[in-house]
């Protein structure tokens, strides 16, 4: 009889292919989607974001660095509809993405399609799950319970569809039911980069946060889109059956040299300008 290992791990070597080892990133259950980036996909298990799973991004209250993290997925993911459920405000004014620097990376504006109502965001994030032409669902929100984000994963698996949920980043102190959980930060280094510190994943834990640089010329065709003239609404439906708000420098208020998000007024109305 051989002396058993020293080795609290040899027997890792014995298990099946299909069981899944802490110390390695697990195969993906699904279908993924790049981010866009190779270092980032490089430590995502699957390669990539999951499909039919919760991805959880926590930032500090008032930073809004989605864009940037998750535009290039909403290029590869398919060329149906992206909801925005609980977009932010300022004031009364939506948060919605700058038309014209999406359209000039690739995203038209319509495909966004923008939902909102205060009391009903858990089920309307559902009720875009389970829409078949819907390629992705964007939710914010900065308080939920365990057992809601719950009911928004298994409506993503079951409907096989990416799924992103926005909250802050002292959501890290709860539990979750998310698949992949970020925190997002600006770069110290690079004014229009990220850094992103994966803080749950199927795998070993990363050992230091990743700092994410926009692609080469992108924020040259960011630019130049802030000439076009838009008169065309981004697709919006309010509770109460109200009119969809037209893109303009009141409503559409992003950052468009970083499509990153501010919470100061008129650095934001002199973005949109």
């Amino acid at each position: 009889m051989p002396a058993p290992s020293s080795s609290p791990y040899a027997y890792a070597a014995d298990l099946p292919e299909h069981v899944w080892r802490a110390d390695a990133l697990a195969a993906p259950a699904a279908d993924t989607v790049s981010s866009g980036d190779a270092a980032l996909d490089a430590q995502l298990p699957g390669g990539g974001w999951p499909v039919g799973a919760l991805t959880e991004v926590l930032q500090a209250p008032g930073v809004h660095l989605e864009w940037r993290l998750l535009l290039p997925a909403l290029l590869r993911c398919g060329q149906g509809p992206v909801v925005l459920v609980g977009v932010p405000t300022v004031g009364s004014a939506a948060l919605l993405p700058f038309a014209p620097a999406l359209a000039g990376l690739g995203l038209p504006w319509q495909r966004l399609l923008c939902l909102r109502a205060a009391d009903a965001q858990l089920w309307m994030a559902e009720q875009a799950l389970r829409c078949a032409p819907v390629d992705a669902v964007l939710v914010w929100l900065p308080q939920a319970r365990p057992q809601e984000l719950r009911r928004l994963q298994l409506a993503a698996a079951q409907h096989h569809k990416l799924l992103f949920v926005m909250r802050h980043s002292a959501a890290a102190r709860t539990a979750s039911p998310a698949a992949l959980r970020l925190q997002l930060a600006p770069c110290a280094t690079h004014a229009t980069g990220l850094r992103v510190d994966i803080l749950k994943r199927q795998g070993p834990p990363l050992a230091r946060a990743l700092d994410i640089l926009p692609a080469q010329g992108q924020l040259a065709r960011v630019l130049a889109a802030q000439d076009h003239d838009v008169c065309e609404p981004v697709s919006d439906r309010a509770g109460g059956g109200a009119a969809p708000a037209p893109v303009t420098a009141a409503t559409v208020m992003v950052n468009a040299a970083s499509l990153g998000f501010c919470t100061d007024a008129s650095a934001l109305d002199r973005a949109a300008a």
